[in-house]
């Protein structure tokens, strides 16, 4: 087997401390302090960061232990579109609130804070006209177009909990979450674009509602008109969005809540069994958003900040709804793929919207890195101060590309973990007071406090790796699994005595920096030595032939569990050998660690998240060809196509 010969991308310095200052730093040792002496203080400090109808007198009355409670800022008041829009009136009216871009060239649409605070009044008396009132549940299920973003918030105005739902959710999972939830009302569309695709969201309601039947709550389903395409309209039942709100009033009393009281509902992806609603309340998760992403992504006049989640997932509430417009920014939405329909597409809007911070997922940085090296530069990006990523762990070598390719070594690479549970980051760098390590989520943010522990739930000091727990609360934390919260404490609290459990594993260095290992479920036991597939994709990664790779287990009759290593490589590097890829992971990781098998793909299975689908993976790598359950989350399903014929073409070329 020949090696491959080292790249640049390799040879990246330890810690990266460029923009960091002392007089910055010392303010963040100075906020971790005051974190840690005074929690209640700390976090009554941060809850002025948004507007109440009566302030809160207290921090948290929460315990991890016993039955679980979590309880944040709880005799607060206040209505969550006022923070986001009210109070903004006075000083920013005018300023562009948000900035859509649609997928077609030139379709285009921006709303001042005062156009926003208008089209949410509007929507928000339309859904009052419905009959829907404070506690009643809204779902949402609607590309990313301005009206997803509209109805968060009206149904935040009027008190009534939203629940947004992945776009590509096949009809029964819809149906399943709409049964689950209660919802009254669903907001759809007629049809979606994705790419040169067609999503028909209003038939995949239609066919919901009848799969749920009687058991289903909902009244009404609002039509927004996306493409114009036909679909049919239930009388009585369904009606057009812009009938509905035309003649609606442009002001519209907000409901006045609890700090406790739900302000959403969000199913976390890749579940299994029964739909699992995460609940967030109102008050704790307004100051979380508000909190993180001010920390973490701090704004200047005339910003634009975008995030290129979907909705649909807790990085599209946190921080293309609530976090941005809660701290006054203009956000960004834009509804098409990063390629479509040319590559050099996201440059292009980074260059004439003038964005100043991008925050997406490792998952699209690897997609971008096929591009090439030089295809970045063609575009003008010096407008770029921060490069947010989170969702998984990120390779150095991919932290390095986006750090020096699209941020030309000047903007400073946000590396985040959170969680739906979270709300909000949890570990990120503060710019200007965190140095960055490639590969790493840094440290927790200040108020927050976590630990290493075995697999026994014991605490480990000092450099470790094990399972990442969280020891202290936080306002943005999971309530409860809606109408399950015996499922919520047996999840999250029964791992380790007094601590929340993350579910992930973490490695933490002798700087303190943390770097997540990927799921614990996640783990490949081979002849009794637990590799993370995170440690083994981060040693493909080196070779900057490679644009992404994925590693699963299989059962084998010696070993246990055997490697497969699904690997894509850049679009323009030639020469990759399965045996080469194979000699980097037994160099980085051990003998041990060597695969069974590498495959070159031309396509990963993704989410629409950017999440990898391992369980498909698995079930190729075994040989399977059928018989993969529900496919409808897949970004693309013909994915899973290209890969099995991938699969039996290489199987093929060997036996030959």
């Amino acid at each position: 087997m020949s090696s491959v010969t080292p790249t640049p991308h390799e040879l990246q310095p330890q810690i990266i401390i460029a923009g960091v200052t002392p007089g910055q730093t010392a303010a963040y040792d100075a906020l971790v302090a005051f974190g840690e002496s005074d929690p209640d203080g700390f976090w009554l400090n941060e809850a002025k960061r948004i507007t109440w109808t009566q302030d809160p007198t207290r921090a948290s009355t929460s315990s991890f232990t016993g039955d679980v409670r979590i309880r944040w800022f709880e005799d607060g008041r206040l209505n969550a579109s006022v923070s986001c829009l009210d109070r903004h009136l006075k000083e920013r009216a005018d300023q562009p609130a948000l900035i859509w871009e649609g997928e077609t060239d030139g379709d285009r649409r921006t709303l001042t804070y005062r156009e926003l605070h208008t089209q949410v009044s509007r929507t928000a008396n339309a859904l009052r006209s419905l009959g829907v009132k404070k506690g009643d549940r809204v779902a949402i299920h609607l590309p990313m177009v301005a009206e997803g973003l509209i109805s968060m918030l009206a149904c935040a105005r009027i008190g009534a909990p939203h629940v947004v739902m992945f776009g590509g959710f096949s009809p029964e999972g819809i149906s399943e979450r709409l049964v689950d939830s209660g919802a009254v009302a669903v907001i759809t569309a007629d049809t979606a674009r994705r790419g040169s695709k067609r999503i028909p969201h209003k038939t995949a309601i239609d066919q919901a509602l009848k799969h749920a039947g009687t058991i289903g709550a909902v009244r009404n389903v609002i039509v927004v008109t996306v493409t114009g395409d036909e679909v049919p309209m239930k009388d009585g039942r369904d009606i057009r969005f812009t009938d509905l709100i035309k003649n609606q009033s442009a002001d519209c009393e907000p409901e006045i809540m609890n700090a406790e009281d739900p302000l959403f509902l969000l199913y976390t992806s890749g579940s299994t069994g029964k739909p699992k609603a995460i609940v967030h309340a109102t008050g704790g998760y307004m100051v979380w958003a508000s909190y993180t992403f001010g920390t973490v992504y701090p704004q200047e006049p005339g910003d634009v900040h975008w995030c290129t989640a979907d909705i649909a997932w807790i990085t599209g509430h946190s921080c293309v709804v609530y976090g941005p417009l809660a701290n006054g920014t203009t956000t960004l939405m834009y509804e098409g793929l990063p390629s479509w329909p040319r590559a050099g597409r996201w440059w292009d809007i980074i260059q004439r919207n003038r964005v100043t911070s991008l925050f997406t997922a490792p998952t699209a940085i690897r997609a971008l890195m096929r591009e090439g090296d030089d295809f970045p530069g063609t575009f003008d990006l010096s407008s770029l101060r921060s490069l947010g990523t989170a969702g998984e762990p990120i390779s150095a070598d991919a932290w390095m590309w986006y750090y020096e390719v699209i941020g030309k070594s000047r903007a400073a690479v946000i590396d985040t973990w959170w969680q739906t549970e979270t709300a909000g980051i949890i570990l990120g760098p503060v710019v200007g007071a965190t140095p960055m390590k490639p590969g790493s989520a840094t440290k927790p943010l200040p108020g927050i406090g976590v630990v290493v522990t075995d697999d026994k739930g014991n605490v480990l000091e000092g450099a470790a790796e094990g399972c990442f727990c969280i020891t202290t609360s936080w306002p943005g934390q999971a309530r409860t699994i809606w109408q399950d919260h015996k499922r919520f404490r047996e999840t999250y609290f029964t791992f380790s005595e007094g601590k929340y459990f993350t579910g992930d594993g973490v490695r933490r260095d002798e700087d303190g920096y943390y770097w997540i290992t990927g799921r614990m479920d996640d783990v490949i036991n081979v002849s009794g030595h637990r590799i993370g597939t995170a440690e083994i994709e981060d040693a493909v990664a080196v070779d900057h032939r490679l644009a992404e790779a994925a590693a699963v287990g299989i059962q084998h009759d010696l070993k246990g569990q055997g490697i497969v290593v699904f690997v894509v490589t850049r679009a323009s590097r030639s020469g990759v050998r399965p045996e080469d890829i194979a000699a980097v992971i037994s160099r980085n990781v051990g003998r041990y660690a060597a695969p069974e098998k590498v495959y070159l793909v031309s396509e990963l299975p993704k989410t629409r998240s950017g999440k990898i689908v391992r369980r498909l993976l698995r079930k190729i790598a075994e040989g399977q060809t059928g018989e993969f359950g529900d496919l409808s989350s897949l970004a693309d399903t013909s994915v899973v196509d290209t890969l099995i014929a991938d699969v039996a073409r290489q199987n093929q070329s060997e036996n030959v």
